[in-house]
């Protein structure tokens, strides 16, 4: 599926050629499914006698992936309107770490995930707002945004981890499977799609390509790239704050650990993904091959035998292809 690109939104005609050409057919824009399969082919040849090509191994690779999927999906609307948002490992330990409190002194789920959710909805406005009122960077807030909230979590529990032992919880949010399908599958294609019709297929998500492709541009033409800009960070820390549900569900409990090297990988499989780091292009189902990518990678490197730090090695490598992959692509 191609990135889009705009440099404005909502002031261009459907049969413009300028709208025309986001359709125009670029092999760049599909490197990343190539990829997809060459890594997928080399693991598959390399691994043949171990299991890999199951079905059982790839649900593993699915609900390993499942969070970071749910926050790639957020951090395309942010990098698309030339944002950034640093702080979503900590949201995701601190709105799972709500989540089991509330579930301890209630035994509700609908009390339980709306905490979390509410969690991400408050920090991410704060982002938000902090990131347009006060003109500092979302580099620079989210980065300490992350350092407050994981100090909150810390502080909360007193670095305990807290069980969930709501069965309904931990069904529907994780650990659960419909037949053969992980229920972190149907989370997964659930964000996906919604995110891609978002995106693609709304208002709003033109807005958000213009406002990261051209923000003068976007200002003439009426958006408030301001209130755009809120939207993204508060979606982005929305979806750490649900990845942050579905940890918890699938593990049957919380810490303030969880989450807290996610950013790297979430940022890889975006920009692997298509999703320029500079704004103003992104693809929401590149960004998902890109997170099974990033989940095959470390799969495949566990079977291999590799230990931790090779695996580290192997992220770190790919990441850096990626962004150079990134940087040739905006060159004319």
């Amino acid at each position: 599926m191609s990135e889009l690109r705009t440099d404005t939104a909502d002031s261009v005609r459907a049969d413009a050629p300028e709208a025309r050409d986001r359709w125009q057919f670029r092999p760049r824009d599909f490197i990343v499914y190539v990829g997809f399969l060459l890594i997928l082919a080399f693991f598959a040849l390399a691994l043949r006698d171990t299991g890999f090509l199951t079905l059982d191994n790839f649900m593993s690779i699915i609900r390993q992936t499942a969070p970071i999927t749910v926050m790639a999906v957020g951090m395309v609307f942010a990098l698309s309107a030339a944002e950034i948002d640093l702080s979503m490992g900590s949201v995701v330990a601190l709105a799972a770490l709500v989540a089991a409190m509330v579930l301890r002194g209630t035994d509700s789920v609908v009390l339980g995930v709306g905490s979390a959710l509410a969690v991400g909805v408050a920090i991410g406005l704060f982002n938000g707002i902090a990131t347009v009122k006060l003109r500092v960077p979302s580099f620079l807030v989210t980065l300490g945004t992350l350092s407050i909230v994981a100090g909150i979590a810390r502080a909360i529990t007193s670095l305990d981890a807290i069980a969930i032992t709501n069965n309904t919880f931990n069904f529907w949010l994780g650990s659960g499977s419909l037949g053969p399908v992980s229920i972190l599958f149907v989370w997964s294609a659930v964000v996906v799609l919604a995110g891609h019709l978002l995106y693609r297929h709304t208002r709003f998500g033109r807005r958000v390509l213009a406002t990261g492709g051209n923000q003068e541009a976007a200002l003439a033409v009426g958006i408030s790239t301001a209130r755009v800009k809120v939207a993204t960070l508060v979606l982005t820390a929305t979806m750490a704050a649900f990845a942050g549900l579905l940890y918890a569900g699938r593990l049957h409990g919380a810490r303030y650990t969880l989450g807290e090297n996610d950013i790297l990988t979430v940022i890889a499989a975006v920009v692997i993904g298509g999703t320029s780091l500079f704004g103003g292009k992104g693809s929401v189902v590149g960004a998902l091959t890109g997170s099974i990518i990033m989940g095959m990678l470390n799969n495949g490197l566990v079977i291999m035998g590799l230990s931790v730090a090779e695996q580290m090695m192997a992220r770190g490598a790919i990441i850096i292809v990626a962004v150079a992959l990134s940087l040739r692509s905006e060159r004319p």
